[in-house]
C-alpha cells in the first residue's frame, strides 16, 4: 500500500471560510514536508492551486529525504519538450523521487490560461503531448508536425533512461476519452472518492482498456479522512465540520463547480446535489464514507470517517478491488497528517521509501599541480 498526503492551499480547520483559514506560506509548507517525511508517508501530492508546483517542490526538496513528490501539470500549457526538461532536472536533483500527475482539468479553469479546447479534444491533445513526452524520455530526437504540436530536433541533454529514470505518469479522469488516454500512456490511474464497489467497477473498465493496448496499470484513489480514537468521536468531528458549512460557503462552491465539463466533478456533485441536509449522516453514501465535504470543496468530496479500525477496514475494502495507492488529506493538513500518521499509518503494510542517497560527484583525475599549486581561493602557491 502507498499512502500519500496532500500539499496545497487553502488550509485550516474550515478553509472554505476566511475565519477558518490559515496562512499557507513557504514556512508552513516546510512544516508539512518535514512532517510527511518524518511520519513515513510514501509521498505528497503537489496539486495545482495558488502556488505553482515546480518552484514549490524544488524549494522543498532539501526538507524531505525520503518521500516522493507527485507533481500535477496540465498538458498543453507548456511545450512537451520543456516539461520533459523540467521533469528530468527535478528527477536528477531529487535522486529519482519525482512522479507526475497528468491533469486535464475543466474548461472554466483552463480558459484562464488561454486553453479553450472542448472536453474531448483536450484528450486528443493530451494523447499527442504524451506521445512526444515518451519519445523524449526514451532518449529519442523528436521531429514531428502534429495537430497540436510541432517539434523540430527536440532532445534532452540529460541522460534520461540511463542514469536518470523517467518519472512515472499518474492520471485521473472518468470520461471515455480520459480512460483511453490513461490506458495508452500512464502508469497509475487515479479516481476521486467513489465507493469501493464503484471503484472496483471503474478499475475493471480501465484494466480492460489497458489490456487492449497490451498494458497493465496500477490504481489509486483520492479521499479525505476523519480519524479519531472511536467511531463516535470521528462522527462528532465530521459534524463539527458540517456545522461550519454555512449557506454562503455552499453556494459559492456550487457556483464554482457548476457547468463544469469534468465528468469526475459531476459525479462528486451528484453525491449531495448541493443541498445540506439537517443530519450530516444523511450524506453517508457507504458505511463510514461521507460526502459532506463536497458541499464546500471542489474535487474529491468524500471522507472516510471512523476509528483507526474502521479506517483500516475501509482502506482494505478499496485494496480488495485493486486500489494500491491512497492520496489522503484532512483539515488542517498538518494536524491531521500527524493524527493519521500516529493512529493508522504504523498499522499499514506500507511501501516506505528509503532515504535518498546523496548524489555522487563524477570521478575526476587530479595531478600534483591541480592539488598543490593553488590555494582554496584559486591563488597560485609558489614552492
Amino acid at each position: 500500500m502507498n499512502v500519500f498526503w496532500y500539499m496545497c492551499a487553502p488550509d485550516g480547520p474550515y478553509p472554505w471560510k476566511p475565519e477558518g483559514s490559515r496562512t499557507v506560506d513557504f514556512g508552513y509548507y516546510k512544516q508539512l514536508a518535514m512532517a510527511y517525511d518524518h511520519l513515513g508517508y510514501t509521498g505528497a501530492l503537489f496539486a495545482t492551486g495558488a502556488h505553482d508546483v515546480w518552484p514549490l517542490a524544488g524549494a522543498l526538496l532539501p526538507y524531505a529525504e525520503r518521500m516522493k513528490f507527485l507533481l500535477a501539470f496540465h498538458p498543453g500549457l507548456i511545450a512537451p519538450t520543456l516539461l520533459a526538461k523540467m521533469a528530468a532536472t527535478m528527477q536528477e536533483f531529487s535522486n529519482g523521487r519525482i512522479l507526475l500527475n497528468v491533469v486535464s482539468g475543466d474548461a472554466k479553469m483552463l480558459g484562464a490560461y488561454g486553453m479553450t479546447l472542448p472536453h474531448d479534444e483536450r484528450y486528443l491533445m493530451a494523447d499527442e503531448y504524451l506521445t512526444v513526452w515518451h519519445r523524449l524520455m526514451a532518449g529519442e530526437t523528436v521531429t514531428q508536425k502534429g495537430r497540436y504540436f510541432e517539434t523540430v530536433g527536440a532532445r534532452l541533454a540529460l541522460p534520461v533512461g540511463s542514469t536518470i529514470a523517467p518519472p512515472p505518469l499518474w492520471f485521473g479522469g472518468s470520461s471515455e476519452a480520459a480512460i483511453d488516454v490513461a490506458a495508452r500512456h500512464v502508469d497509475t490511474y487515479l479516481s476521486w472518492g467513489e465507493t469501493p464497489d464503484e471503484m472496483g467497477r471503474k478499475i475493471e473498465q480501465v484494466r480492460a482498456r489497458a489490456a487492449h493496448y497490451g498494458r497493465e496499470l496500477s490504481y489509486g484513489i483520492r479521499l479525505y479522512v476523519i480519524v479519531r480514537e472511536t467511531d463516535a468521536k470521528a462522527w462528532e468531528a465530521a459534524a463539527d465540520l458540517f456545522g461550519h458549512m454555512d449557506e454562503a460557503a455552499i453556494a459559492a462552491n456550487q457556483r464554482f463547480v457548476s457547468n463544469t465539463d469534468s465528468v469526475g466533478q459531476q459525479r462528486m456533485s451528484r453525491l449531495h446535489g448541493g443541498v445540506k441536509p439537517e443530519n450530516p449522516r444523511d450524506l453517508e453514501i457507504y458505511p463510514n464514507l461521507w460526502a459532506g465535504i463536497g458541499l464546500v470543496r471542489p474535487g474529491p468530496g468524500t471522507a472516510i470517517v471512523g476509528s483507526p479500525d474502521t479506517v483500516i477496514r475501509t482502506l482494505e475494502a478499496y485494496q480488495a478491488v485493486g486500489v494500491e495507492t491512497f492520496i489522503l488529506s484532512g483539515m488542517p493538513l498538518l494536524e491531521e497528517a500527524y493524527r493519521f500518521g500516529e493512529l493508522v499509518l504504523p498499522r499499514l503494510d506500507l511501501s516506505r521509501p528509503e532515504a535518498a542517497a546523496a548524489p555522487k560527484a563524477p570521478a575526476r583525475t587530479y595531478t600534483w599541480s591541480t592539488l598543490f599549486d593553488r590555494d582554496l581561493s584559486g591563488n597560485r602557491i609558489d614552492g
